[in-house]
This record gives structure tokens, C-alpha cells and sequence, in this order.
């Protein structure tokens, strides 16, 4: 977690801190394509398990919602906060709990397409917005030696579905459609468009 920093300065004005709910460094290095560095980073800790029935559309909304609520602000903060679930169907992959699990996700996913759900929510006081991004991926058929040398990497900790594109599973991936950072963790044009209505200064931290 790390320090309060007091509030930001653009054009003389005081902007309102922005606190990331996240612990992603994935999320952190897309925030940085905008310019932007969190004034604090507040991953909250809440119950993700999946609910009976429950969609993954739904359940990655429900995520991302209550990640905002969990997250301890000052009055005028902006929070933002995301999901990232992977789904076959109405399966949910959320991140594996070891190997064993990983490579079940992973032997899922083989040689098949499979949706990428990033829902991102932000809060300001009792305020929120949000929108949930849908794209599609396809994983080319997997061989033993391409998943035990990937399992072997550990990439496929603390991610959706046990991997991530943007490092040595994006050599499983021949195919994608919608928001590619989405897929990583954090739909860029969403994001800012939702900071820029909670009364975020997106475009002066582009041009900083």
C-alpha cells in the first residue's frame, strides 16, 4: 500500500486525489499510458467467490462494484477500481489457485475462443460509474511442452483464466477482438472516460 500524497496542482487548481483499488502492476503501467499516477493504491480485500447462477458478466460487474465500496477514501477521492474474469461460456475463470488449476484453465481454453470480461467502476463520495468491456480471444491448440514450459514460467499467477497476453502466453494467441487493454486489465478509453465524468483531470495529466 503505499503513502497518502497530498493533493495535485494543474493549472493552479487543486485536483481531487485518485486512489487505484488495485494491486496490478498491469493496471498501474496502463494508467501510465494516460499520464497518470495514482495518489495512493488501496487494494481492498473482499470475498470474490462466485455466486450460485451467477453470470459472468454479472459477477465481474458485482466485483468491480464492491472493490469501490471496500476501499476506505477521504470524502472528495476518486476511487478506481476493476475485474478482469475470463469466461468459456457461463464458466468463470478466476485466477488459479496453484498449477494444477492453471493448467485446467489453460487445457479449457485450448484451440477454442473464449470471452474477456474487464468491468472498471469508479467512485467519488456516494457517486459511482461504470462499464463493463467484453472482447474476444482465441488460444491456439496447446502442446504438453507449450504448457508445462508456460506453467513453469509462474506467469499464470494472480491472472484471470491462469494467463496474461501481454507476457508469454501472447505466443498462444493468434486472435483478438475489442479493447486489447482491456484484455490486459484495464480498458484505456473507458477508464478515462469515466475519470473525466467523476471530475478527474485525464486530459491535463496526458499533457503534463
Amino acid at each position: 500500500m503505499s503513502e497518502p500524497q497530498p493533493p495535485a496542482l494543474h493549472g493552479g487548481a487543486v485536483s481531487p486525489r485518485l486512489v487505484l483499488g488495485s494491486g496490478s502492476p498491469r493496471r498501474r503501467e496502463l494508467l501510465g499510458v494516460l499520464g497518470i499516477v495514482p495518489d495512493a493504491v488501496q487494494p481492498p480485500d473482499i470475498d470474490e467467490t462466485p455466486r450460485p447462477g451467477e453470470t459472468p458478466r454479472g459477477y465481474c460487474a458485482r466485483i468491480a462494484r464492491e472493490k469501490a465500496a471496500a476501499v476506505a477514501t477521504e470524502a472528495d477521492d476518486i476511487v478506481l477500481c476493476a475485474d478482469t474474469t475470463v469466461a468459456m461460456g457461463r464458466r468463470i475463470m478466476g485466477k488459479p489457485r496453484d498449477a494444477g488449476e492453471a493448467a485446467q484453465f489453460l487445457l479449457a481454453l485450448s484451440g477454442r475462443r473464449h470471452r474477456v470480461i474487464t468491468s472498471v467502476c469508479v467512485r467519488r463520495g456516494d457517486r459511482t460509474w461504470h462499464r463493463d468491456v467484453e472482447s474476444r480471444v482465441r488460444m491456439k491448440p496447446l502442446s504438453d511442452l507449450e504448457l508445462n514450459a508456460y506453467l513453469a514460467t509462474g506467469d499464470w499467477q494472480g491472472k484471470a483464466g491462469g494467463y496474461g497476453i501481454q507476457g508469454p502466453a501472447g505466443a498462444f494467441i493468434p486472435w483478438t477482438s475489442g479493447s486489447f487493454s482491456a484484455i490486459v486489465g484495464l480498458p484505456l478509453a473507458e477508464t478515462a472516460a469515466l475519470l473525466a465524468a467523476a471530475g478527474f483531470p485525464v486530459w491535463q495529466q496526458v499533457a503534463a
